[in-house]
């Protein structure tokens, strides 16, 4: 990067630092550590819930997905609105009447002591291993401009974001989000002008489209249901729902933001607002990614866009065979170029057999480009990182090597304000799990508030050391935006069964609850080992199997004591 975009990317990061730790101006009490004192606004409260989900695996991971797999991810989003009514409807209320400070601890009231536990400790797992996914994805932009070990700069990133979240809290944290979240539309609005300004001159948006279109990446939407399809209308809209249903409603991450708002109707507002505005900023992500494609059908791409793995690949012993590949690729490119013009020479004329033929054409092409990085992943994977998954670095390395002076910069200080806003909603919301759900209520109950924010900020820095350990192993996930999910889908139905029994089926005990909880959750991780269906599925595997069994065992619980007493 130049001097410029150092600047840039310094006083941005510095300025919204700054200005959400002044502030917030320190927590006193636990309350104000945790949830802010209750006093934060819809729109505060609706910013800060987006700029939780939308971590720096977003910005980072989710082009490169569009890159290399098309619009369909989307779908995954689908969901959402419904989701967004029900909580609403349900969960709110009940959170904020209860005055609670995380969603767990209305299962004790509702149940009891151990299915709160377990709730607890269920979400502490994910959330543990999913905030240490999202310190791994600002890593890969440091060790990329700073061309230094990967370890390195994980550590590096995991102990700002620790030491950010200590001092602030979630005051901090929401106030950083607000001015965060302005700042990446307006760098997403500018780096898709700009990707569409750096194609050829006789190229514009609209034909830029129609290439990405003809090479099926532009599938948003596909209607054909099927089981193992990762990404179609149903699997987004059912599966989609449930994962929304329980991210947003269970899992303290997002919880804690909604929690923060003054009155129920600002949470409300706070969540609608989320509700009307993720998709399209989803899609817009996902069409800049379509539209980095369509650029490098113009510009000669790199076969494999990871920097650091090609230096260990030309520096070891596969450097004279990925000469070869190289060479061997960029015969296809040309090949792929003269196919593109055609293209779009048809299209112009509105020459469908001409469409047809370049269409048949590039595909050809495409599949000898998958070839070679096929075996140049394969490369990879003897080095000594093993970060082998390509698709999270294909932005990045757009970004550093076409966007202008100081707006490399800027879309890189988007990517660490997004990762600090992400990573420190999860740790805030695993000390406050951890605080309240396990100190203060089985270690400590008599503590004062000034020995419970010492706990909360001493819980951060454990959770934060344990992030930071996993995600020294990231490396091995692949792309990162589907791995945070896969690994919140072999939870969230589960954890979203137990709240939806103990929301709707009043008659059935925290007994029936607790071990129905534990016999889903082997039936989803075992359906997720041996592949029996797309992930997105197993929120809802998960989430019915909990209802269905904790109605099975309540029943017979209740047939047993009704036999007992006619004993008796």
């Amino acid at each position: 990067m130049s001097n410029i975009d150092w600047i840039v990317l310094v006083v941005t990061l510095l300025s919204i630092i700054s200005y959400g730790i002044w502030k917030s101006r320190g927590a006193k009490n636990i309350q104000g550590f945790l949830l802010a004192d209750k006093q934060l606004p819809w729109y505060h409260v609706g910013l800060s819930v987006m700029a939780t989900q939308a971590s720096a695996i977003t910005f980072i991971s989710a082009p490169g997905q569009a890159y290399t797999d098309g619009m369909r991810f989307v779908q995954f989003y689908f969901g959402l609105p419904l989701a967004m009514v029900v909580l609403c409807v349900t969960f709110i209320p009940i959170f904020q009447k209860l005055n609670v400070y995380t969603a767990y601890e209305y299962l004790e009231k509702r149940f009891d002591l151990k299915t709160r536990s377990l709730t607890a400790f269920l979400f502490l797992l994910q959330r543990g291993l999913s905030t240490g996914i999202t310190i791994y994805a600002p890593s890969i932009v440091l060790s990329t401009i700073l061309n230094i070990n990967i370890n390195y700069t994980t550590i590096i990133t995991g102990v700002l974001v620790i030491i950010y979240t200590v001092y602030g809290g979630t005051k901090a944290v929401s106030y950083t989000q607000m001015l965060q979240m302005s700042i990446i539309f307006a760098g997403l609005f500018m780096a898709a002008y700009m990707i569409v300004h750096l194609l050829p001159a006789d190229i514009g948006f609209t034909d830029a489209l129609h290439i990405a279109g003809k090479m099926d990446k532009l599938n948003a939407i596909d209607t054909k249901f099927d089981w193992n399809n990762r990404y179609n209308l149903w699997s987004g809209i059912i599966g989609g729902f449930f994962l929304q249903l329980s991210y947003f409603g269970t899992d303290q991450s997002q919880v804690g933001r909604y929690l923060t708002g003054s009155s129920i109707s600002q949470s409300r507002l706070g969540l609608v607002m989320n509700g009307l505005v993720k998709i399209p900023m989803q899609f817009l992500i996902l069409l800049i990614g379509t539209l980095v494609f369509s650029f490098y059908q113009y510009n000669r791409p790199p076969v494999f866009f990871n920097k650091n793995e090609v230096n260990r690949i030309e520096n070891g012993a596969y450097s004279q065979q990925y000469r070869h590949l190289e060479k061997e690729f960029n015969e296809v490119y040309d090949q792929k170029q003269k196919h593109v013009k055609e293209l779009v020479t048809a299209l112009d004329a509105n020459d469908e057999k001409g469409i047809d033929k370049a269409r048949t054409n590039l595909k050809r092409e495409e599949k000898k480009v998958m070839y070679i990085k096929n075996i140049t992943t394969q490369m990879t994977r003897s080095t000594a990182q093993k970060d082998s998954n390509d698709s999270n670095y294909i932005f990045l390395r757009f970004v550093t090597e076409y966007l202008p002076v100081g707006m490399v910069g800027l879309l890189i200080a988007i990517i660490f304000l997004a990762s600090m806003g992400s990573t420190a909603s999860g740790l805030n919301s695993l000390a406050s799990t951890t605080v309240v759900d396990f100190y203060k209520r089985l270690m400590n109950k008599q503590g004062s508030d000034a020995t419970y924010l010492s706990a909360s900020r001493w819980a951060t820095v454990g959770w934060g050391v344990f992030c930071i350990i996993v995600a020294l192993f990231a490396s091995k996930l692949g792309n990162l935006i589907e791995a945070v999910n896969i690994l919140g889908s072999l939870f969230y139905g589960t954890i979203l069964g137990i709240f939806l029994v103990a929301f709707y089926f009043k008659k059935v005990s925290g007994n029936a609850v607790f071990y129905s909880a534990i016999i889903a959750e082997i039936f989803v991780v075992l359906a997720w080992v041996f592949n029996l269906s797309a992930f997105l599925w197993l929120n809802v595997i998960g989430c019915l199997l909990v209802i269905l069994f904790s109605l099975l065992l309540n029943g017979f619980q209740k047939q047993r004591v009704s036999s007992f007493s006619a004993t008796d």
